[in-house]
């Protein structure tokens, strides 16, 4: 009595009655997803009679050593046709051979084969195999000798393309664990199908979702909104930073761009007004409205408060602290570390440097980029010419700009390994 079997080996075995006379063949194995825990084989579709039909696993016995499912416990079969239900997931026609996400890796990897393993409960898909076999395998006829090189069905993100499915299994999606820039990567590699269903995901964490679409490339992010109504699109651009927000609309068809504006809120479609006035490569098109400022006199413990209070604004701009005085004219900059290392009470004044580098809108990126390395900056603010800081660019916003276009096409740098198991999961055994 087999307590492991691979799906490949069950895959057209004949299905076999107590009485021993052949009913058919199976067609496939279905599980229903069960969120953390392993998907349990619920039954198979097996073709009787020149039809697929469903048989539910109290019906099917057990599998014998060629791997066929040896008898039924009933003689009766419903001969009606199989159709899917919510939540239920086809091995064969939804898994094996088709591309799963490699959540420990970040990538997506094929399925080879699938294995299954007697529990107390009833057999569970416990693993993948996702190694190519050698092209020359079958061909020598070892395709049944090859040995699985198994890896637990945890470490996987199935992208079964069946709604009722992704619905069961979204709460425990694997996906929110990743980093958006991660997510972004997955969606660059994937084809049209594999990218909405990995969009349907991400969607229902609109936040996640503004994320991934600031970390894509112009070209799949454009590729992406396109296929969205005017209301979709204006849905995610809302919850994107403003820089961000604008470079993806000028990104999109001009006939497109008005009415997406009109449907952002006043805010934001007020913050992306303003930049898509400038040149995308200059500092005006790069910089970000939002900047942590503070009066000259105010204390430095108050000065922390306010930066520990910004939870609107983008992490990286609150490294540093913009002194302004009337009409928002630029004073003086203090870092975090600075505030940290001061006397609370001291007013900011004191410790700040009061002739900070600044530029100008119209400056080029290339110049910002020199100008932030030659000062060791962070952040650089952008005044207008009354010298009142209209806005302030961050590091990250510059290196994304000035990496050659041929950089980011290279192969990327091998990740390091991260397979940390979660409480819940335990390996799969016998």
């Amino acid at each position: 009595m087999a307590n492991v079997v691979c799906l490949t080996e069950l895959l057209r075995r004949p299905l076999v009655g107590s009485d021993g006379e052949r009913v058919g063949r199976l067609s496939d194995v279905i599980v229903r997803l069960r969120g953390r825990d392993y998907p349990l084989v619920t039954g198979v579709v097996a073709e009787v009679g020149g039809r697929e039909v469903f048989l539910p696993a109290e019906q099917v016995a057990d599998l014998d050593a060629d791997g066929a499912w040896t008898a039924l416990a009933s003689p009766r079969v419903d001969l009606r046709h199989f159709e899917r239900r919510e939540g239920e997931v086809l091995l064969r026609a939804d898994v094996l051979g088709h591309r799963v996400i490699d959540v420990a890796d970040v990538e997506l990897v094929r399925a080879y084969d699938i294995e299954l393993r007697r529990r107390s409960g009833g057999w569970v898909l416990t693993g993948l195999d996702t190694h190519r076999p050698p092209r020359w395998w079958n061909t020598l006829g070892g395709g049944r000798a090859r040995q699985p090189r198994w890896r637990d069905w945890k470490s996987f993100e199935p992208l079964i393309g069946h709604a009722g499915s992704a619905r069961v299994r979204g709460p425990f999606a694997r996906l929110g664990r990743l980093r958006p820039a991660d997510i972004a990567d997955l969606l660059e590699e994937a084809d049209r199908t594999e990218s909405h269903e990995i969009l349907r995901t991400v969607h229902t964490d609109p936040e996640l979702e503004a994320d991934v679409f600031e970390e894509l490339e112009p070209d799949s992010q454009t590729r992406l909104l396109r296929e969205r109504s005017d209301a979709e699109i204006a849905e995610v651009i809302a919850r994107m930073r403003a820089d961000d927000a604008a470079d993806a609309l000028n990104e999109l068809p001009q006939h497109r761009r008005r009415p997406v504006l009109d449907a952002l809120p006043a805010g934001q479609r007020a913050k992306v007004l303003t930049l898509m006035g400038f040149n995308p490569a200059s500092a005006g098109g790069l910089m970000s409205l939002d900047v942590l400022t503070a009066t000259a006199d105010s204390a430095a413990a108050a000065a922390l408060r306010g930066a520990g209070d910004a939870l609107a604004l983008q992490p990286e701009a609150l490294t540093s602290v913009y002194l302004t005085g009337e009409g928002q004219r630029l004073l003086g900059v203090v870092t975090l570390v600075e505030l940290l290392q001061a006397d609370p009470a001291a007013p900011l004044e004191e410790v700040a440097d009061l002739d900070p580098v600044r530029v100008g809108p119209d400056t080029d990126i290339a110049d910002v980029a020199l100008l932030m390395t030659d000062y060791h900056l962070l952040t650089v603010p952008v005044v207008d010419a009354s010298d009142r800081v209209v806005g302030v660019i961050t590091v990250d916003d510059v290196l994304e700009s000035v990496i050659p276009e041929d950089w980011r096409r290279r192969e990327p740098a091998p990740r390091p390994v991260r397979r940390v198991r979660e409480p819940y999961e335990t390996p799969p055994g016998p």
